[in-house]
């Protein structure tokens, strides 16, 4: 995208997400913030998860490549590296480059064959609690700090989504 392009693609996820959050469709408005990170991070997989503390599990809400991760699909995390600092620290998580995410992933293969080089994994917080995480992953080596910035922020507009979701699940 060109730089005179991404004002006009970011405003029109934007329009997407209040549409998205006026109608109260989580999928629509998952995407909407996946097309605005799209703008700043130049991902190619984006996924929401929302966060099962009782199991130490992450079970996926929403997948921008559901053919590969389809929605529905969970990953124990149960005494990982990854699930302490993420789901139970509350830290961003920066894979920079193949050995990172084969040391923190399993599905490190499935990911390398998709040629995603990076990932960043942000966790979504409310009042203490990690509801989820919001997953980018990007076919360059090394994330900038621009990059970690506009993935916390969109973990941020996220957060009414998770709550929603949460919501209905204890409904």
């Amino acid at each position: 995208m060109t730089d005179a392009a991404a004002p006009l693609a970011t405003a029109a996820a934007l329009d997407r997400l209040c549409a998205a959050h006026a109608a109260g469709d989580l999928d629509a408005a998952f995407a909407a913030i996946d097309a605005f990170a799209a703008v700043s991070l130049s991902h190619r997989l984006c996924t929401a998860n929302r966060f099962d503390a009782q199991a130490m599990r992450v079970v996926r809400l929403y997948s921008s490549n559901p053919q590969a991760y389809p929605p529905g699909g969970s990953k124990d995390k149960a005494g990982t590296p990854w699930g302490q600092r993420v789901l139970l620290d509350h830290e961003v998580f920066v894979g920079a480059g193949v050995d990172a995410i084969r040391a923190f992933f399993d599905d490190h293969d499935a990911i390398a064959r998709l040629g995603l080089r990076s990932v960043i994994n942000v966790p979504v917080v409310h009042a203490g609690q990690c509801l989820g995480t919001f997953n980018f992953l990007m076919p360059f080596e090394q994330p900038d700090a621009s990059h970690v910035h506009a993935a916390r922020l969109a973990g941020a507009l996220a957060l009414p989504l998770f709550l929603l979701e949460r919501q209905r699940a204890s409904a």
